[in-house]
C-alpha cells in the first residue's frame, strides 16, 4: 500500500473536493489510530501529497478512463468526462445553474482579476461607467470580496476573487488565467469607413481634442463679438431716435 492508492481511495469516497491540507489533517487523523500502516503517512507533507496527486492524474488520463482526476481552486476530486453527461445526468437529475453572467459583470469580473486588490473607484477610471450594480451582483454571487482597504485617503475597500470564482470558471489558481499577451492575440473586427457621398473614398479626418476646444472657443468669441455689435447698433439707433424727436419739437414750438 502507498500514499497514491490511499490518496485515490479518500477522493473516490469523498462526497466533495479535497486539498492538500485537508488531505494532510486526514492522514494525520487516521495515523492516530494506530490502525493498520496509518502510522507511516501520518507525517505525510503537503507538498508529497500534491505531487503525489499530480502523478495520479496523468496515470488516470493515460488509462482513458471515463473518469479523471482534476484540481480545481486547489482541491481535487474525480470527475466524470462529458462523453457519459446523459447517463449521470439521468442518474442525479439536472441541477438549477444561476442565471449567466451579463457582459457588464464579465468586463468588471475580468478587471479585478486581472488587478486585483482593486477600488471601486479604480473599476470605474478602466471602465468609464458606475459599476456599483456590478459590484453587488458579483458579491452576491460570490464571485468577489472585500479584501482590505487600499492605503489612500478616505481608504476605499480593496475588491479580489474568491475560491468561488476559480472553481466557477475551472480554474486551479489564478496563474492559470490567460497572460496579457494572450488577450491582445484575441482577434477583434476593425469598423469600416463610414459610407460618404462625395464620392471620397478616404476616411474623414477626426479632430483632435485640443482642436475641438479652440473650436469651441472661436465659436464662443465670434458670439461675444456678434453681441457687442448688436449693442453697439441699438445704441446708435436710439440716440438717432432721440435727435430726432429733439429737432421736433423745436419745429413745433416755433409754429
Amino acid at each position: 500500500m502507498d500514499l497514491k492508492d490511499i490518496l485515490e481511495a479518500i477522493l473516490f469516497s469523498s462526497q466533495k473536493p479535497l486539498s492538500a491540507k485537508e488531505l494532510q489533517d486526514i492522514l494525520k487523523q487516521a495515523g492516530e489510530t494506530g490502525e493498520g500502516d496509518s502510522t507511516n503517512f501520518a507525517q505525510t507533507k503537503a507538498a508529497a501529497i500534491t505531487k503525489t496527486l499530480e502523478t495520479l492524474a496523468q496515470e488516470v488520463a493515460q488509462l482513458n478512463r471515463p473518469h479523471h482526476l482534476i484540481c480545481v481552486a486547489g482541491a481535487w476530486q474525480f470527475v466524470t468526462q462529458t462523453d457519459y453527461a446523459p447517463w449521470v445526468r439521468a442518474l442525479v437529475g439536472i441541477k438549477n445553474r444561476p442565471t449567466r453572467l451579463s457582459k457588464p459583470a464579465l468586463e468588471t469580473l475580468a478587471i479585478i482579476a486581472y488587478r486585483q486588490p482593486i477600488t471601486r473607484a479604480q473599476m470605474e477610471e478602466i471602465r468609464g461607467v458606475s459599476v456599483d450594480g456590478v459590484i453587488g451582483t458579483l458579491t452576491e454571487r460570490l464571485l468577489v470580496e472585500v479584501v482590505g482597504r487600499a492605503d489612500v485617503p478616505g481608504r476605499p475597500q480593496n475588491y479580489g476573487t474568491t475560491q468561488t470564482f476559480l472553481e466557477y470558471f475551472g480554474l486551479r489558481n489564478l496563474e492559470e488565467l490567460p497572460d496579457a499577451e494572450e488577450l491582445r492575440q484575441v482577434p477583434i473586427s476593425k469598423p469600416g469607413a463610414p459610407v460618404t457621398t462625395d464620392g471620397d473614398d478616404e476616411e474623414p479626418e477626426q479632430m483632435s481634442l485640443e482642436e475641438v476646444t479652440q473650436a469651441k472657443d472661436n465659436d464662443a468669441s465670434e458670439v461675444a463679438r456678434t453681441a457687442d455689435e448688436d449693442s453697439e447698433e441699438d445704441e446708435d439707433y436710439d440716440e438717432d431716435d432721440f435727435e430726432e424727436d429733439d429737432e421736433d419739437e423745436e419745429e413745433f414750438d416755433d409754429e
